[in-house]
């Protein structure tokens, strides 16, 4: 029988996570933005209750529905947003690892990402870079096969890496065959300590400021042929493919985005949830012209609107991660549709949850203000707006929309 009602592991894992949200996440997060450096403590509080690690993700993963990350996430970061991307940032390494690399490169790799729940890291998967955001096929860093010592050198330059430079495991993209452009390319581990990667100063930036991000530098880097993700004979094969005309399957990039852009959603989701929630009880307390403001319909129905996105952009979410933890095929690019529509429900009720507190939302007193700046960035990063549309457009039509 058809059911969207969580079961009971999922409303457990929903319960300890809230929890863990409202009594860690939240009493730190003005803090920590304030500050504008890595939570260590924080991580380290996660790691010690099992919410960070490879043994949490290989649960969720588990989950037949595909639901339980995107659940765990949205309460994450309905605590907070910078908070909650510094202790869920590894899992995008950690994707790129699962998408490209072999059962063995898993084994050795994934358990690295997050350390030693004592004294845990953090990993970074390094991708964008100064000239190849959305433009993946523009990737200039570039790996070369020294056959002598069977290792790669890969040179270049990454931008706005989360826990770039901080990360012990670095997972980064680089051409291999530029004259292929995105099919020419291929993911590699950089592992802790590796000469030659640098970053030189950590971003300030609008929001998510509790989260580390970097510029990070390739400098003729070497590392072992066995950190080639999924391996060079694979490797080889698919560029023969694609040296052939054969049409790819997808590049290490894009296939990474891929699976974690529901995840993404989520994250906007509790982020818009967070100030849904906030200016729907400072509505019912605050009074002006003798009555609390919630009973002007102007207000009420602006809290109805909020209300309403924010559900249809979770339905959107379940459904992409559905479709992809039973590897249904996203015919209509349902999931950048998911991430879309979250990331836009995220800033339109930020920004309402402002405009409803009046004068008061603009002040660092209410964490609507935070909330405000931390949305921006869902409709920026994994794939602008814009690039979801084209994903979208292209999947509906068939037509190659520019």
């Amino acid at each position: 029988m058809f059911s969207i009602d969580l079961t009971p592991d999922q409303t457990e894992l929903r319960d300890w996570v809230h929890g863990f949200a409202a009594n860690t996440v939240r009493p730190a997060a003005s803090e920590w933005d304030e500050r504008e450096e890595t939570p260590w403590p924080v991580i380290q509080e996660a790691a010690k209750i099992g919410l960070y690690g490879f043994d949490f993700l290989a649960n969720c993963y588990a989950d037949p529905t595909g639901l339980s990350l995107c659940i765990a996430t949205e309460e994450l970061f309905w605590g907070d947003c910078g908070i909650g991307l510094s202790i869920m940032g590894t899992s995008l390494a950690v994707a790129a690892i699962f998408s490209a690399g072999t059962p063995e490169q898993l084994t050795e790799w994934v358990p690295q990402c997050f350390g030693d729940p004592a004294d845990p890291t953090v990993a970074a998967f390094c991708s964008t870079e100064p000239e190849a955001g959305s433009d993946v096929a523009a990737m200039k860093t570039r790996a070369r096969y020294d056959e002598a010592t069977d290792e790669w050198v890969i040179s270049g330059q990454k931008a706005y890496a989360t826990n770039g430079g901080i990360a012990g495991v670095h997972v980064v993209t680089a051409s291999v065959e530029p004259d292929l452009g995105s099919r020419g390319q291929a993911a590699f581990v950089v592992p802790p300590g590796t000469a030659g990667l640098s970053a030189a100063r950590k971003l300030r930036k609008l929001g998510l400021r509790a989260s580390h991000t970097a510029d990070v530098f390739l400098d003729d880097v070497r590392v072992p042929g066995a950190c080639l993700l999924g391996g060079k004979e694979k490797l080889d094969e698919r560029l023969a493919r694609a040296r052939e005309g054969t049409r790819s399957t997808g590049q290490a990039a894009m296939r990474t985005f891929e699976l974690t852009r529901p995840a993404v959603g989520a994250q906007a989701i509790g982020l818009a949830r967070a100030a849904y929630e906030y200016a729907l009880e400072y509505a019912k307390q605050r009074v002006q012209f003798g009555r609390p403001i919630i009973e002007n319909q102007a207000v009420a129905f602006t809290l109805a609107d909020m209300r309403m996105e924010i559900d249809a952009a979770r339905l959107l979410v379940w459904r992409a991660a559905w479709m992809g933890r039973n590897e249904r095929k996203f015919e209509a690019g349902e999931g950048s549709m998911s991430k879309l529509k979250a990331g836009e429900v995220a800033v339109m009720v930020t920004e309402r949850a402002v405009q409803l507190l009046g004068g008061a939302g603009f002040l660092r007193e209410h964490p609507v203000e935070r909330w405000y700046r931390d949305a921006k960035i869902y409709t920026i990063f994994e794939g602008t707006s814009e690039i979801q549309r084209l994903v979208v457009s292209r999947a509906i039509s068939g037509v190659q929309v520019r």
